[in-house]
Order: structure tokens, then sequence, then C-alpha cells
């Protein structure tokens, strides 16, 4: 072998397979709940471009579409933060079979979507 490196078991490779997708899986619930995210906040902002700041239509009403961004929002915001608890406690589940875990990428885009998505959350709600 070159540089003395040895080569992987079995055991060693199915553990990485199964790190990978555990990443997917939770990299899919990112793009899902960005998806959510920007497509409420997008309602919301298009309604109160097209009536007007002044204009009453978009707060009157059962089910606005401040109400149904703040539902999409809150809806992006909880399915990631499910996704990112159980990525988390799936991968400390594997930890101890791995003998170097690498560092979770998705677990960090989970972290920035989550955070772009509280301040969305709360710029829809503060601006009523």
């Amino acid at each position: 072998m070159e540089g003395g490196t040895t080569k992987p078991d079995s055991t060693q490779l199915a553990l990485d397979r199964t790190w990978l997708a555990h990443e997917r899986t939770l990299m899919a619930w990112v793009r899902t709940s960005a998806s959510q995210i920007s497509f409420g906040f997008t309602i919301y902002k298009f309604f109160q471009f097209e009536n007007g700041p002044k204009s009453n239509a978009v707060r009157e009403g059962i089910f606005t579409p401040r109400y149904f961004a703040l539902i999409l929002v809150t809806m992006g915001l909880l399915s990631l933060f499910i996704a990112s608890y159980q990525h988390r406690k799936e991968i400390l589940r594997l930890s101890p079979y791995m003998t170097a875990p690498p560092r979770s990428l998705a677990g960090l885009m989970s972290w920035l979507i989550s955070i772009f998505g509280i301040l969305v959350l709360l710029s829809a709600i503060v601006r009523q």
C-alpha cells in the first residue's frame, strides 16, 4: 500500500454510508424548511406590497395572508428543529462506532437556516 494507509474494512464503509445517508436526509429537511420559510415570507410581502402599506385588506379576516405566512414559517422552523434533533440523536448513536466522526455540514446548514427563519418570523410578527 502507498503511504502506509490501511484499506478500510466493510464495517467502516457501512458506517460512512450510514453517516452520509443521515447528512442527505437532514439536507432534504433543510431544503424543505427553507422553501416553506421563504414561501411564507414571499406571500406576506406580496400581499403587503400589492395592497399598499395603509390598506386593511391584508389585515382583516379570519385567515389573512399574514397568518398564512406565519403558519408556513412556523411549520418550516418546527420541521427543521425536529429534523435537526433527530439527526443529532442518530449521529450520537452512530458516533461510538466510528473512528473519527466527521463534522456535520448539514447540521451547520440547519442552524444557519434556523437563524434565518427566526429572523423572518420575528420580522413578520413585529411588522403587523
